[in-house]
């Protein structure tokens, strides 16, 4: 059974390192489209980032560009998402979710990825 658990949000300080981790249990992430996507209140969801298979391709949207990072962990099978200036903007819950259906991440993953989705995670900056 495949399975995604998304860990690291809670109440962060704007300006302080903000680290969220997916891991995924039942498939190697180094084999897959995997990427993030969060909801803040009131609001649509929106992509945040992906990566491609074996470390290759990434995306960003646009506002996320310059701010977040994201990589795999191939030990731990997590995909990771790190930014070091978190803004009050960034509070959302956050999001992983893989897309089997594509070969490489690009801006087409975020109109619905094909695949399992975890639970999210709650993260609030505060000013």
């Amino acid at each position: 059974e495949v399975q995604f658990v998304e860990s690291g949000g809670g109440l962060v300080q704007a300006g302080e390192s903000l680290r969220l981790s997916c891991a995924a249990s039942g498939l190697p992430v180094d084999d897959y489209v995997i990427g993030w996507f969060r909801q803040a209140p009131g609001k649509e969801r929106e992509g945040v980032s992906c990566i491609g298979p074996s470390n290759g391709t990434t995306d960003y949207t646009d506002s996320k560009k310059g701010r977040f990072n994201i990589s795999v962990d191939d030990v731990k099978n997590t995909v990771n998402i790190q930014t070091d200036s978190p803004k009050p903007k960034d509070t959302a819950v956050y999001y992983c979710a893989e897309d089997w259906a594509k070969a490489y991440c690009s801006s087409y993953y975020y109109y619905w990825p094909q695949g399992f989705w975890g639970q999210g995670t709650q993260v609030t900056v505060s000013s």
